[in-house]
């Protein structure tokens, strides 16, 4: 997702299909419905040494901080594969921010605004989406300060969880809906992250690729058209035509 390529639909949260507590990993990464908060045990303060090198230039260092708490609940390090702050996630997050899709380019932004309008009609804020980031993790730090005295970031991971699950399900007291916005948001752009090209900051290394066997921008696959039921044997190749062996 680049500042020419077209963005999906606005965030749209379907109220028959709540998320779910807790799922697989890997169903969470196919997309399937449900949140995989996929580990419930207790955990300090995310600080993985994965971003700490790179200074953002959208997030404050409050924010910077909440990024990085929060996709590392959304998608953890596990022995299937890294964690959304392993593979560079909020590095994706900034990234994008900056660009035309941040400011809402690719997105109608035009009224009339009916935020407490069904969710089945689609996004109805006036917010682009570098602005929902900032005002969502605004509402999620305030009511963590409300219940815990202390911000997202700082919370166990238990105290996190419920923290997004209040956002997701719209129960998070006077910002239930721009809670909710901002969280369909932030969990598509984590997907997007950990399984983007390279080039864009996310899926260090390539490790998501290789996690699911995907190959990348490999060219030409002819000669493998006809072997059904065999993995591809070979690594995955970036736009730019870095590859990692399998």
């Amino acid at each position: 997702m680049d500042e020419h390529t077209p963005q999906a639909q606005r965030p749209a949260r379907d109220p028959d299909a709540p998320h779910a507590l807790p799922l697989r990993r890997r169903d969470f990464l196919r997309g399937a419905a449900g949140l995989a908060f996929a580990s419930t045990t207790a955990a300090s303060p995310v600080s993985p040494a994965a971003s700490t090198a790179y200074a953002p230039g959208f997030f404050t260092a409050a924010e910077w901080a909440f990024v990085q708490a929060a996709v590392d609940r959304l998608i953890p390090a596990d022995g299937n594969g890294p964690g959304a702050v392993e593979a560079g996630v909020p590095v994706f997050l900034d990234k994008q921010m900056q660009l035309p899709y941040g400011h809402g380019a690719y997105w109608y932004m035009q009224g009339p605004y009916h935020p407490d309008a069904p969710p089945t009609l689609g996004y109805q804020m006036r917010l682009a989406p570098r602005e929902l980031y900032r005002a969502g993790i605004a509402a999620i730090d305030r009511a963590a300060h409300a219940a815990h005295g202390k911000p997202f970031a700082a919370l166990d991971a238990g105290a996190r969880d419920a923290m997004l699950t209040l956002a997701d399900t719209a129960a998070l007291g006077q910002d239930t809906a721009l809670a909710a916005a901002f969280f369909g948001l932030l969990l598509r752009n984590t997907r997007e992250g950990y399984f983007a090209d390279p080039m864009y900051g996310g899926n260090r290394g390539m490790a998501a690729w290789k996690m699911i066997g995907f190959p990348g921008a490999r060219a030409d696959f002819t000669d493998w058209i006809d072997q059904q039921g065999r993995p591809y044997p070979f690594g995955p190749v970036a736009i730019d035509g870095s590859r990692e062996r399998a």
